[in-house]
């Protein structure tokens, strides 16, 4: 008598559409089709999304892709019945109420198909010759059948998560590059306006660029991304033309009063020729030695407070490496959030130099929950003159907003 496959689960478990269009697949497979497991699994890691697969099914798919005896999944031996005790095990000391919620995450999906026995069990049924007759377990032939929808998504995937990747590349190279060109522009006092067209001050101009990042979401889609992406990639592109101009015009003005000079020392009997100069001991210069600012005692290291604070680092020139570099940094971002020098100047008369300057850079890092920095400066120096101000708490918040945002992506 031929032997009849199960079609429907043991128990109490109810047979859905989905349940027959998976059986339904599974049978008319090429029988000649082949797949590696491991490729196969592979792919399914990678567009488990698209598949509705939890990580913790996959675990479960895992310790069933094992139990095969092949690499090659071909032909019409594809049930596997491991009992659930062996199954705990392969998929991690998993238990076993945990094992049947995802053993049927699995069969939901449509990536193993039930063949269960009459009473339930997982077993096989061998002939006289040794040979299984027939399995009652689990069928991995729809990994056969769906092997090229599954690999088409898990290809669209890979291809959608790097153009993500190039966009988030795009728009950190951005961040540096407007950040330290608008720390530039400040420093040296390059005009932003030509001719009457031209944004009104680099504090406009920093206003925008904070208004975009803003904008950008802790976890987006590229769709998302790409237009935030290109509104900074213009911006950047815009300011790379204001210093430009800015320098070749210094460089007409230098070639310009280098010809005057020449013009005028090429006389033979210039006065200035035949002035005496004076003595070294008169025409020496002195040259002051500022001794470098050292950390106080009562501080926080500055590895701790970059890792709380990274976004200042956008805006120092040579990257900072010391206490000097950080608050040299600090002086260019404090007028860029709109921060009175009455304000910082109490602001360091109540916290000191080193201290106000980290929560600068803390004001900077909060960026829009922040309205106005100078008030918000302002409370804080009032709480610090009564004693009621710790900086610690502060720092430990901002790193831990940042560890539960990695978490998050």
């Amino acid at each position: 008598m031929e032997t009849r496959l199960s079609t429907t689960p043991f128990g109490r478990r109810s047979l859905t559409l989905a349940h027959v269009a998976s059986q339904a697949n599974a049978k008319v497979r090429p029988a000649d089709k082949a797949v590696h497991r491991w490729k196969m699994f592979r792919a399914i890691c990678t567009a488990k999304n698209r598949i509705g697969v939890t990580e913790r099914a996959l675990s479960v798919l895992n310790a069933l892709l094992s139990f095969h005896p092949e690499t090659v999944l071909t032909g019409d031996e594809l049930v596997v019945f491991p009992s659930n005790q062996q199954l705990c095990l392969r998929a991690h000391g998993m238990s076993p109420a945990t094992l049947r919620r995802h053993l049927a995450v699995l069969v939901d999906c449509g990536l193993v198909i039930r063949r269960d026995s009459p009473n339930g069990k997982r077993y096989a049924r061998k002939d006289r010759a040794g040979e299984i007759e027939v399995a009652f377990g689990f069928d991995l032939s729809p990994l056969v059948a769906r092997a090229d929808e599954i690999e088409a998504w898990a290809e669209e995937v890979e291809l959608e998560e790097r153009a993500l990747k190039l966009v988030r590349e795009k728009i950190s190279i951005c961040r540096r590059d407007i950040a330290k060109m608008i720390a530039t522009g400040i420093e040296e006092s390059v005009p932003t306006r030509v001719s009457g067209q031209g944004p009104a001050s680099w504090m406009a101009i920093n206003e925008s660029y904070r208004g975009t990042l803003s904008r950008i979401p802790r976890t987006a889609t590229r769709l998302v991304l790409e237009p935030l992406a290109d509104e900074l990639a213009v911006l950047a592109d815009e300011i790379t033309i204001l210093l430009e101009n800015h320098v070749k015009a210094q460089n007409l003005s230098g070639n310009e009063s280098h010809s005057e000079r020449h013009i005028q020392n090429s006389k033979p009997d210039s006065p200035t020729d035949l002035e005496p100069r004076f003595p070294e001991s008169r025409g020496a210069i002195v040259e002051i030695e500022i001794e470098p600012s050292r950390m106080p005692q009562r501080t926080y290291p500055l590895g701790m407070v970059l890792e709380a604070c990274p976004d200042i680092i956008d805006y120092s020139r040579t990257g900072i490496g010391n206490w000097r570099d950080f608050v040299a940094t600090v002086s260019v971002v404090r007028p860029m959030l709109g921060i009175s020098p009455s304000a910082w100047f109490e602001a360091q008369a109540a916290m000191g130099d080193i201290e106000a300057s980290v929560v600068i850079a803390a004001i900077l890092q909060r960026g829009e929950a922040i309205n106005s920095a100078g008030g918000y400066l302002r409370g804080l120096t009032r709480r610090a003159e009564a004693g009621e101000f710790s900086l610690g708490p502060m720092l430990m918040a901002l790193i831990s907003q940042k560890t539960r945002g990695k978490q998050r992506a």
